[in-house]
């Protein structure tokens, strides 16, 4: 199969990895444009645009999908089908049925359950036992296309969702070449997603990331897991500064009488009321300082239980 790869890293770039390992033909990439980068905000080519330089293939990087000299040079390349991972764009009809297969997307989840542009995070957040990738056809409604094929891996019991985002986009690696197999074989099959199993995964801002204690414990320890590492959970201090959270658990806490959902109990270490419970943040990081454990924190915060967090 010869396949036009669209994609931003890092999710796409061990995909585009092994479709250049595979017996595939990657025809080229398309990228959005190289950003300013890094505390000098200097522009530098992105890891994945690196390795297809690396390979050789011919990188494209329209500012808009719907430039017409850039559907042009997609479509001199003459491929078979497009293979799309986390490009970011909503891409055209124009561009879907551009080439005989259509275009396939690498999807973060086991479809139709959360569709949408966060769903590794959505899955963690929601305490779900199981997520994984999907191959879908794309179609101009979002996530909605018919699947060619899904794999499934647990989620664990403390996994975060930057450990789960590494998980599978190796995963979806595998997916897409095992999809271009079938194709190529002529064994695609592919099967429409039930719509009455749909659920959203809308794309997060900053704002999700803030901690809502009045949840009961586990649920806000999962929201830690779920928000890392982008956009980060965080809560406020009682003097106003945002402390970001790296690790939380549940927790058994002293207070006899169930304070108000954000306020400090006696520990040990840094516990918050919850609702029904407590949850000890265990790993921190303040504003301008590096990550560390909550004793350390409590040594020079000059907290005191009975003040409130959030």
């Amino acid at each position: 199969m010869r396949v036009v790869f669209l994609g931003s890293p890092p999710f796409a770039t061990p995909i585009l990895r092994r479709l250049l390992e595979s017996p595939h033909e990657v025809l080229g990439l398309v990228t959005p444009p190289d950003r300013p980068r890094g505390r000098g905000r200097g522009v530098s080519r992105s890891e994945l645009a690196a390795l297809a330089d690396d390979a050789g293939l011919p990188v494209l990087q329209p500012a808009s999908t719907r430039d017409p000299e850039f559907v042009a040079a997609l479509a001199s390349l003459g491929a078979d089908a497009l293979m799309v991972a986390s490009y970011g764009e909503i891409l055209r009809s124009e561009i879907l049925e551009l080439c005989p297969h259509g275009a396939l997307n690498v999807h973060g989840s086991l479809l139709p359950r959360w569709r949408g542009a966060s769903p590794i995070q959505r899955a963690v957040a929601a305490g779900d036992l199981h997520t994984g990738v999907s191959i879908q056809r794309m179609v101009l409604a979002l996530d909605a296309g018919d699947v060619l094929l899904s794999r499934s891996t647990p989620i664990g019991p403390g996994e975060t969702s930057a450990d789960l985002f590494d998980r599978l986009a190796d995963l979806g690696a595998e997916a897409a070449v095992e999809a271009l197999d079938l194709i190529e074989g002529g064994a695609a099959r592919y099967e429409p997603q039930d719509t009455s199993l749909v659920t959203l995964a809308p794309k997060l801002t900053k704002d999700d990331g803030r901690i809502d204690f009045d949840r009961d414990p586990e649920a806000v320890a999962r929201h830690v897991r779920a928000m890392t590492t982008w956009p980060g959970a965080r809560t406020r201090l009682p003097d106003g500064r945002d402390l970001v959270v790296l690790e939380a658990e549940p927790t058994e806490s002293s207070a006899g009488t169930p304070a108000a959902a954000g306020t400090l109990v006696d520990g040990p270490g840094l516990v918050v009321q919850a609702r029904g419970g407590a949850v000890r943040l265990r790993r921190l990081k303040p504003a301008g300082k590096g990550a560390m454990d909550d004793d350390a924190f409590l040594n020079g915060a000059r907290l005191e239980p009975g003040e409130r967090l959030g």
